[in-house]
């Protein structure tokens, strides 16, 4: 990845934090520091996205195939919501979502039923060969 993402605590000292920024520039990495909260930037963005891409396949709003394509063709990323999901598997993201969940307290942070029981069922995405998608 070519994004590096700094957190500054409160007992984080300047000195160390530049220390970080230098490493992390001498790797190549385009670094950013952020404050240390929550899912700090990266997951904080990128959780409830995927949470709410579940609860529209979830809801029926549309099919899995057709989230992933409209986020691909209409955002241009270069892979859909629940294909990430599966790549990164389905445990780890129902995991800091309820991290996440249980630090803010916030709804939208809060899995929904079909990631709980997809994880529940041994449906781990790419790992386990079934996710959203099937994987030989």
């Amino acid at each position: 990845m070519p994004g590096l993402e700094i957190v500054r605590s409160i007992l984080t000292d300047a000195e160390t934090v530049d220390a970080a920024v230098k490493f992390g520039k001498k790797l190549g990495k385009t670094v950013f520091v952020v404050k240390d909260t929550p899912g700090f930037v990266v997951n904080a963005v990128m959780i409830p996205y995927l949470l709410n891409a579940v609860r529209m396949l979830e809801s029926g709003i549309a099919t899995k195939e057709n989230i992933d394509i409209g986020v691909v063709t209409g955002l241009s990323h270069p892979v859909g919501p629940l294909a990430l999901a599966d790549f990164f598997g389905l445990d780890v993201l129902y995991a800091i979502a309820i991290s996440l969940y249980e630090d803010t307290k916030d709804p939208a942070l809060n899995p929904p039923l079909l990631l709980r029981q997809m994880v529940k069922a041994g449906w781990l995405g790419r790992k386990t060969g079934k996710g959203f998608y099937e994987y030989p």
